[in-house]
């Protein structure tokens, strides 16, 4: 299984605005790719300087389902992050492969 995180840290004057709108229109449209078979939202507790950070990870059953998000999903998705928020939240990805986990 295949593991795709994304760290955001998002400034506090757009924090509210920002997370309602990734959980009612952006993960869902992550989902509705139908790449992903589930998904986490972790607000990340050990504070940046500045800001709120969470991670966004979602599951898919193998790389080769996440190169079809990677190239024909993610560009689009990311540029409405973007257009909606610009330069007030930074975002990382992480692809992971899972080795080991408990049922």
């Amino acid at each position: 299984m295949i593991l795709y995180n994304v760290t955001v840290v998002v400034e506090d004057s757009i924090h509210d605005e920002w997370l309602k709108w990734m959980q009612e229109i952006h993960v869902p449209e992550v989902m509705q790719t139908a790449i992903f078979s589930k998904f986490k939202i972790c607000k990340i507790l050990t504070k940046p300087d500045e800001g709120t950070s969470y991670s966004f990870q979602y599951f898919c059953e193998n790389l080769s389902d996440f190169e079809k998000y990677d190239q024909n999903h993610a560009p689009q998705l990311r540029n409405s992050v973007l257009s909606k928020f610009g330069d007030k939240q930074v975002s990382f990805r992480t692809l992971m492969e899972i080795i080991d986990q408990t049922a």
